[in-house]
């Protein structure tokens, strides 16, 4: 059974499970996650921020954050950041549990919500939830209008 939990704290599980993996297939984001979390740059604080990890029998499997998007000139764009599974337990709902999270949360704080993934699974799970593609907007491959 997949349990979602939003954390205020890093599970030190982040660096010693999923960036391991994650490193391993060349995709540097769960690492930077991890390193500026421990820095204080990115504890997904800030007001409407959040950050969720999904647990199966009390194993970190995955992540997912949201932050008001670094890249928007508004405070109403949202960011969904950082979405990461482990290859076992993807195409399990794990990924959908999360960004469904995710979206949850930005609800009422955010009007828009942005991200970039050059992953074609993960634009297909993002575009199933009703996220679609955008062109000409710098760091952004999917944007999703909330309100």
């Amino acid at each position: 059974m997949v349990v979602i939990e939003r954390v205020s704290r890093l599970p030190p599980e982040a660096a010693e499970v999923l960036m391991p993996e994650a490193d391993g297939a060349g995709l540097g984001f769960v690492r930077r996650l991890v390193r500026e979390w421990a820095s204080g740059q990115n504890r997904f604080d800030k007001p409407g921020e959040a950050c969720f990890v999904a647990w199966i029998d009390g194993r970190l499997v995955g992540i997912c954050g949201l932050n008001v998007d670094p890249y928007a000139a508004a405070p109403s764009v949202g960011r969904v950041r950082h979405l990461y599974v482990l290859t076992a337990h993807r195409r399990s709902g794990v990924g959908r549990r999360l960004v469904s999270e995710v979206l949850a949360a930005a609800r009422g704080t955010f009007d828009t919500l942005r991200l970039r993934t050059e992953n074609s699974n993960a634009a297909r799970l993002y575009e199933q939830m009703g996220f679609r593609r955008c062109g000409g907007v710098a760091d952004c491959t999917h944007i999703m209008e909330l309100s």
